[in-house]
């Protein structure tokens, strides 16, 4: 009687754990460590060692954040998540592929916080957007060096017919990126797809373009600058893009602004020392309140009181 007690008791706590596991499987905060380990739980007090071993581990809307320096490697996203550092080296090192990307539904939102992102010059691209996505926010990081075949620092190229995803960039450097097609920040939606992006306080330095948005997208840019790069310092085209610069700076550029069949709206923002100042196909590019330019723009962008 006791043995078919005590085999009851034990078949029952085996029926427990099994159906608690899947419960238990995901936690919605997470932690990497230069010094962790993939096969823990990441947990705080045993971490795993990169964001793709922290991410199959962390629940949709939960938080992979990171312990202490360290290089963590490239990650597929596909819900939504947060990935942070505060106050620690957290790398993302590649070679001749893409670092992040993210391709998830279009109600997920994924935010990417003080991560340094380095393509060395062979990588792909820095963070890149497909399918579709409710929103992306990249805050306080750094992407460097993607200079590999069609290579940015972040484009976003979703496809999910009828879709917009919001794109919020801010306190972020952009850096010696680009190669073909791409360049610095890249809005690059096909088909259908709708890009809606806001940018502050973000620079685009030494890239081959410093921003650039064309297919259905709407940017608009406050506190920037886009300096030092070879082809464009701003640009927006095709009939389906729309670029708002404001209190921004573009200089030392190929060409400071291009606009290219496309709606630019420019105010208080500087223009200075490009090889050629604006560039103009189409009516739709305008000037509202006041910008500065060291030499005359030849074609004028149309001067506008409000628009």
């Amino acid at each position: 009687m006791v043995r078919k007690l005590l085999l009851g008791v034990l078949a029952f706590a085996i029926v427990a754990v099994l159906v608690a596991a899947p419960a238990q499987a995901q936690a919605t905060r997470t932690w990497v460590s230069g010094v962790g380990d993939d096969a823990n739980p990441c947990s705080r007090t045993a971490p795993c060692k990169t964001f793709a071993g922290a991410i199959s581990k962390t629940a949709t809307g939960g938080e992979i954040n990171v312990l202490d320096p360290g290089g963590f490697g490239g990650v597929t996203i596909t819900k939504s998540i947060t990935i942070s550092s505060e106050g620690f080296e957290a790398g993302v090192l590649v070679s001749g592929t893409n670092a992040i990307i993210i391709n998830a539904t279009t109600t997920s939102n994924v935010v990417l916080r003080g991560l340094d992102v380095e393509g060395l010059g062979t990588g792909l691209v820095g963070i890149k957007v497909l399918g579709g996505l409710g929103s992306l926010h990249v805050e306080k990081c750094t992407i460097n060096n993607f200079r590999g075949a069609n290579g940015s620092g972040i484009e976003v190229a979703t496809s999910t017919a009828g879709a917009t995803t919001h794109v919020f960039i801010k306190d972020t450097i952009v850096r010696n990126n680009g190669q073909g097609t791409g360049g610095g920040v890249f809005l690059n939606p096909s088909g259908t797809a709708v890009v809606k992006a806001s940018l502050d306080n973000v620079r685009m330095e030494f890239n081959v373009f410093g921003f650039k948005n064309q297919g259905t997208s709407t940017a608009d840019v406050l506190h920037s600058i886009a300096a030092g790069n070879s082809a464009a310092g701003f640009s927006a085209v095709n009939a389906g893009a729309v670029l708002n610069i404001e209190h921004s700076m573009t200089n030392n550029n190929g060409t400071g602004i291009v606009c290219s069949n496309s709606v630019v709206r420019v105010g208080n923002t500087g223009i200075f020392a490009n090889t050629t100042a604006v560039t103009t196909a189409g009516v739709n590019c305008f000037s509202f309140r006041t910008n500065d330019a060291d030499v005359t723009v030849v074609p004028p962008l149309v001067q506008i009181n409000a628009q």
